[in-house]
């Protein structure tokens, strides 16, 4: 996305607050700001207005930050399905369903964080931008939610192609950093049939179940899959995979440069 972009110093200089007290908001879930290739807080113009606002409500108010949330989310109208800003509603679609659905259940993002064992900041991330978490992770708040990874990047909602021809593939939303997901059929099927294209060092970040079956093949590069966690498989182009859902799964892409796995589920279970 573009705009000027603040480091925490200078954005805690801006806002009228300590650097220390943008990482403790942060931590409280009031505002998550990006990050950086290198890992590095990066505050949007947003942000820097969200931040003057929390103060406010802090000192001025006296709210903890519970009630400062309830402020910000009263203020901004009460509209869960709000994307966040400069985000339009495809690219926050996840987060805007995860938002939804926890609200729906009357839950905090501090008890459902802790049920998924995240921080509560990257919970909010992810209803915010649909950024931030593993696909573990992600796959682990769709199970506790009753749905699937598949369905909450809006898979179902795509108008059918018999044909999907080279190159026009539909994408999920950016969740994971270093994964795209692209679908190599549309619609409601008994099959997910994805490209997962993986960028150097890009992992599951964490091992995951799923009832079904599944299918890989390595189109390109070199993946590592790990079952059970002591069943280890190095495979390079033109080796494939077929293992039960069941059993916990993690991956990682072994090579220097990009891998690209043809990946599939039955049923859509993921």
């Amino acid at each position: 996305m573009g705009g000027v972009r603040y480091k925490v110093a200078e954005a805690a200089r801006l806002a009228g607050v300590s650097a220390s007290t943008l990482r403790l908001w942060e931590t409280q879930g009031l505002v998550v700001p990006e990050r950086s290739l290198t890992g590095h807080r990066q505050y949007t113009e947003g942000d820097l207005a969200r931040l003057k606002r929390i103060s406010w409500f802090r000192v001025e108010r006296g709210l903890n930050p519970a009630a400062i949330r309830e402020a910000l989310e009263a203020e901004s109208g009460g509209d869960d399905d709000a994307p966040a800003p400069g985000d339009n509603g495809i690219d926050n679609q996840v987060g805007r369903k995860l938002r939804s659905l926890r609200h729906a259940a009357g839950q905090t993002l501090e008890l459902v964080a802790g049920e998924i064992g995240i921080a509560a900041s990257a919970l909010s991330t992810l209803e915010r931008t649909s950024q931030g978490v593993s696909v573990a992770v992600l796959h682990n708040i769709a199970e506790y939610f009753g749905t699937t990874v598949s369905s909450l990047a809006g898979e179902a909602e795509a108008d059918t192609r018999a044909v999907v021809r080279a190159g026009e593939w539909r994408a999920w939303p950016k969740t994971t950093p270093g994964v795209t997901v692209q679908l190599l059929a549309d619609g409601r099927n008994q099959m997910d049939c994805h490209r997962f294209v993986l960028e150097p060092g890009a992992s599951s970040e964490g091992a995951y179940r799923h009832e079904g079956e599944e299918f890989v093949y390595v189109l390109s590069g070199r993946v590592e899959f790990i079952l059970d966690n002591d069943q280890f498989y190095d495979l390079d182009v033109g080796d494939s995979l077929y293992f039960e859902s069941k059993r916990r799964h993690a991956w990682s892409n072994r090579h220097d440069g990009e891998t690209v796995l043809l990946w599939i589920n039955t049923p859509p279970t993921f």
